[in-house]
C-alpha cells in the first residue's frame, strides 16, 4: 500500500480545486479565505434569519457575508503576504552584502569602528 500524502506536500496527489479553477492547497491565503467566509456567511445568514425569519433575505445576506469576509481575508492575507516578502528580500540582500564586504574596506561596521577609536 502507498502512504498517504502529507498534508501541506505540494505535487502528491490530486489538488483540491475549487470550482475547478482555484487551487486552494497551493495558493497562499486562499484556504483560510474561503473557510473565513464559510464562517462569516454561516453567521450573517444564520444571525439575519433569528433576528426577521426571513429565509430568502437571510441567504441573500449570507451569500453577501461570504463575499465580503472572504474578500477581506483575501486582500488583509495577502498584504501581509507582500509586506512579508519584501522584508525577507531585504533581509536575504543585507545578509548577502554582509557576507560579501566583510573585512573589506568597504565594510560600514569597520568604519565606524575605526573612526570611533582615532
Amino acid at each position: 500500500m502507498a502512504a498517504a500524502p502529507e498534508p501541506g506536500e505540494p505535487g502528491k496527489g490530486k489538488p483540491f480545486k475549487l470550482l475547478g479553477i482555484l487551487d486552494v492547497e497551493n495558493i497562499p491565503c486562499a484556504r483560510d479565505s474561503i473557510l473565513y467566509g464559510s464562517l462569516g456567511s454561516a453567521v450573517a445568514g444564520l444571525g439575519h434569519f433569528l433576528f426577521t425569519s426571513r429565509i430568502r433575505r437571510s441567504c441573500d445576506v449570507g451569500v453577501g457575508g461570504f463575499i465580503l469576509v472572504t474578500l477581506g481575508c483575501w486582500f488583509h492575507c495577502r498584504y501581509n503576504y507582500a509586506k512579508q516578502r519584501i522584508q525577507e528580500r531585504i533581509a536575504r540582500e543585507g545578509i548577502k552584502n554582509k557576507i560579501l564586504y566583510e573585512s573589506t574596506h568597504l565594510d560600514p561596521e569597520r568604519k565606524t569602528n575605526s573612526s570611533g577609536s582615532h
